[in-house]
């Protein structure tokens, strides 16, 4: 029997191919990152952060840096030339669409990793309970909806810096572990691949310990996927032991979830990214997975990599050097000495730094509980709610949450009854395997009418031609 194509006429084939490509999911093409026990993977390899921040404007600006697909398309060219694999963006407009870069990123071979609040829609460290309501959760949950359908979304910030130098400041600790378990539970319900949540800290001495052994103690549902923290400690010339490296590498010898520097690079001196070679090698890697250097773009503060001027790109000397240390550090072989497994911190004591008492949180904000089941709808942007945004907006959290709620479940209930559920890694891995599974299937759902439509097209014409 002679093949379909070689009887149905040339325009109905490519009619038909046309037509299953106009309906293919639009994504992005990298292999997802995963974790397993203290590092980062893509399939069986271990993955190394290689990245920069990326906030042209300050990290501060209220502006969407990968919103514009000619200013994406013309920064990408200078990512490759560092030979990066990851950029960080601050703040983005969860009401557009931003296919054309991510898409662009992903042919790179460059991952994002993103902070999910913006300068409108964040907790308030000064009083953090009010702004923990359910119209700050939905531009949180709209912005992952706006990026898990990406694979190279590595990771979501739930906070940057919340907790400072100050000691009042680390009773917003519960603030944030709640946001991150929301998160957790949100992309669990909503049947997301298994994005990995965590928190970028502060380059504070006083409080950062307790701080990553608070966002990993509790149940399973609580606790962050990985720690982040910024460190400015190395200044060049400096060396692994000088900088207090060292001590840092061995503070966190036992610590069981992946570990980067969201932000480094010393300007005291010239920057000769020195630290790049102990970042990379055997010293860290069994510890760190990486970093990310501050910033790609010079602004008031002078931490830039390259001028910006209108579309016009200058390489400043730190590009230069950055670039050198890049190609002169290649990855450890095998894991980098990376471990397996790890078990949950035990939760820090109330101290004179620590402003904690105990892990109990706050409960998800009743109005926030809709969107597990329902979706987050179409977010706020940058400067939503009339440009108020949500710190003094919506219903706050009104309880304490039960141990465990925060599980996500099948029908995405289980945070607004406060019921406890059983926290385990096989009932996550199960979650997450539910959801994969149910993520392909609506693909192929989705597929099927319009493939039932063609076959009954191709038969029809087939039948026409034996009569």
């Amino acid at each position: 029997m002679k093949g379909l194509n070689s009887i149905l006429p040339t325009s109905l084939v490519l009619g038909a191919t046309t037509a299953l490509a106009a309906i293919a999911p639009r994504a992005s093409s990298l292999p997802a990152v995963t974790i397993t026990g203290n590092a980062f993977y893509t399939g069986n390899d271990r993955f190394y952060i290689r990245g920069v921040d990326y906030q042209p404007g300050g990290s501060s600006t209220n502006a969407d840096p990968i919103a514009d697909a000619t200013s994406c398309q013309r920064d990408i060219t200078e990512f490759k030339k560092l030979g990066i694999n990851t950029i960080r963006v601050y703040s983005v407009d969860n009401s557009v669409n931003h296919d054309t870069c991510m898409n662009a990123l992903a042919a790179a071979g460059i991952y994002l990793v993103l902070d999910v609040n913006s300068p409108l829609y964040s907790l308030n460290r000064q009083d953090p309970a009010p702004s923990y309501n359910d119209v700050y959760l939905q531009s949180i949950f709209a912005t992952i909806d706006s990026f898990a359908k990406y694979s190279n979304t590595l990771a979501f910030f739930s906070g940057n810096e919340v907790i400072n130098n100050t000691v009042e400041s680390t009773s917003t600790a519960p603030y944030i572990k709640a946001v991150t378990r929301d998160m957790k539970q949100y992309i669990g319900d909503r049947k997301y691949r298994s994005i990995p949540v965590g928190y970028s800290a502060a380059d504070v001495d006083t409080n950062r310990y307790e701080t990553a052994e608070y966002l990993n103690c509790g149940t399973d549902d609580q606790r962050s996927d990985f720690f982040a923290f910024n460190d400015y400690s190395w200044c060049d010339p400096s060396s692994y032991q000088q900088s207090g490296w060292s001590q840092k590498v061995a503070l966190f010898s036992n610590y069981s979830l992946p570990l980067f520097l969201s932000e480094y690079g010393c300007i005291t001196n010239t920057r000769k990214f020195e630290e790049v070679a102990s970042l990379y090698g055997s010293d860290m890697t069994p510890v760190y997975s990486g970093g990310l250097v501050y910033e790609y773009s010079q602004e008031v503060s002078g931490y830039g990599l390259v001028s910006i001027s209108g579309s016009q790109v200058s390489e400043l000397p730190d590009f230069g050097a950055l670039q050198s240390a890049f190609k002169a550090t290649p990855n450890p072989s095998g894991n980098g000495g990376a471990k397996t497994s790890g078990t949950a911190s035990a939760c820090p004591s109330k101290s004179e730094t620590w402003q904690v008492a105990d892990d109990s949180l706050p409960a998800m904000p009743a109005g926030a509980a809709k969107y597990l089941k329902e979706g987050a709808g179409t977010g706020p942007g940058l400067k939503g709610n009339n440009g108020a945004g949500s710190q003094n907006a919506g219903t706050a959290s009104s309880g304490t949450a039960t141990a465990g709620s925060g599980q996500p479940s099948v029908t995405g209930t289980a945070a607004a009854s406060g019921v406890s559920s059983t926290s385990t890694s096989s009932a996550s891995a199960s979650a997450s395997a539910k959801s994969a599974a149910g993520s392909l299937r609506s693909h192929e759902l989705a597929l099927a009418p319009i493939v039932c439509g063609l076959v009954v097209v191709a038969s029809t014409f087939l039948g026409a031609l034996l009569l």
